[in-house]
């Protein structure tokens, strides 16, 4: 590469998923390139701080073959890096340029390396798993379960499946068709045996793992309600929401017309939506259940495994991100039958559910265990804000905020003509008191919004 190359590639240099900076060439180095090598390939710049400063180095044309040596004596399966000097702000850099690797992981002394963001990441087992298959274009579902056969398959299971997949229509399904004959179709049965999907979605066994556990908490760790859902895996969403629906608590909005608003404690179907998602994309490698807890304040929906390989938080808010699914055959089996309406649009469609229902949007959270969403309750509806002690005046205010995003004086004096400014004003100022709201601007026109 050329010193206009690597600036036109780079812009700044900078250390990125893609671009390591060593003042020498080191261990670390040799990691890094095994961390390119799974992920999707860099460069390493040797004469460059990390702070983006080039120092230049002396280098030969024996240290460019030490270093392809030592990356290659390393790894297995053998990477053979790119090395070479380029001029860059008048100083010598060594180049070390790493293609990703086709069939992945590639390992550093027996260790497997990812590169997250400008750091490397060394991989769990579960991980590694799961990028060798992704390198050969499968996911862990469509593994065939050791030592099952296809007797253990229920087949009333299958026939509810296709019903329903035929009904909804979005895939051809001849009703003539044998029904083991079309699982071999869509790989869930191979050489007659049946795969990981298939055992999680009709299997009259189906693993221990596949399980969720829903409680209802009170405080902060006592369990005042219990529910373990392990039907098979195509209606435990269902089983999951039946149950929210018996222990979320439920009021009624009066608008006026004939039919009353309800109003639930969480937005029902943006966490449906949640609920789809952790079943259908949790890790089913960890022995660990996806655990749903509701206390007084929040909801949090925990299932195993971290973001898929290759999918990151910044790429998952992005509504235009490419659906990465970690189970592609489970994924297919829900869209089948509208479990999953559009591939990778579950979190746009929990955001828009949230802003339609002006409520709070949930909390998505990451770590090397697991994905976590947490709603927040919405504690601005008539209920709550009468337990609070809010007079009824009070209460019209808030929802007139929650409304339209703010209020005044004045407007909050045509809610209630019938009472005086000065009552209206210490209404307000209690709310101020009791961090509900906020004054803005000045005290002529001033308004109020949520704090």
């Amino acid at each position: 590469m050329t010193e206009h190359q690597i600036l036109q590639k780079y812009g700044r240099l900078e250390e990125s998923e893609t671009l390591e900076l060593k003042e020498s060439f080191n261990q670390r180095a040799v990691e890094t390139a095994g961390a390119f090598a799974n992920t999707r390939g860099g460069t390493i710049l040797v004469g460059v701080n990390e702070g983006g400063n080039v120092k230049g180095a002396s280098i030969t044309e024996e240290h460019l073959k030490d270093w392809a040596n030592r990356i290659s004596n390393a790894s297995e399966p053998t990477l053979i890096p790119d090395v070479s000097t380029i001029d860059l702000d008048g100083r010598t850099v060594g180049v070390v340029l790493v293609k990703e690797f086709p069939l992945k992981p590639v390992a550093i002394r027996g260790r497997c390396y990812r590169r997250v963001g400008p750091i490397n990441r060394q991989m769990t087992p579960a991980e590694i798993s799961e990028l060798h298959l992704h390198s050969v274009g499968m996911t862990w579902d469509m593994v065939p379960s050791p030592g099952r056969t296809i007797d253990e398959i229920d087949m009333r299971r299958v026939d509810e499946y296709l019903d329903k997949a035929r009904r909804v229509g979005r895939r051809p399904f001849p009703e003539d068709e044998d029904p083991s004959t079309l699982l071999e179709k869509i790989d869930l049965l191979k050489d007659g045996k049946p795969t990981w999907a298939a055992m999680l979605a009709f299997g009259s066994r189906p693993p221990l793992q596949a399980k969720v556990k829903c409680g209802r908490i009170r405080g902060t760790h006592t369990i005042v309600d219990d529910f373990v859902v392990d039907a098979p895996l195509l209606k435990q969403v269902d089983e999951v929401m039946a149950y929210m629906r018996r222990v979320f608590r439920l009021s009624y909005e009066f608008t006026g017309r004939a039919e009353r608003t309800e109003i639930w404690e969480y937005p029902l179907e943006a966490v449906r939506e949640a609920v789809t998602n952790a079943i259908c994309h949790r890790d089913y490698t960890s022995s660990a259940e996806i655990q749903i807890k509701i206390f007084d304040d929040e909801l949090v929906i925990w299932n195993p495994g971290p973001l898929p390989l290759g999918m990151t938080m910044e790429k998952l808010m992005d509504p235009k991100h490419q659906s990465v699914p970690r189970n592609r055959l489970l994924a297919m089996l829900f869209y089948d039958i509208e479990l999953i309406e559009r591939y990778g649009s579950g979190i746009e469609r929990i955001l828009t559910e949230c802003d339609r229902l002006q409520v709070p949007a949930p909390e998505f959270n990451e770590d090397e265990h697991g994905f976590q969403v947490i709603f927040r309750k919405d504690i601005y509806h008539e209920e709550y804000l009468r337990g609070m002690g809010l007079n009824e005046r009070q209460i019209l205010a808030v929802l007139k905020i929650r409304k339209e995003g703010s209020i005044t004086l004045s407007k909050f004096k045509e809610l209630v003509p019938e009472v005086s400014e000065k009552t209206l004003y210490r209404d307000l100022r209690d709310l101020v008191d009791r961090d509900i709201i906020r004054p803005e601007g000045e005290k002529k026109g001033r308004r109020y919004e949520f704090k």
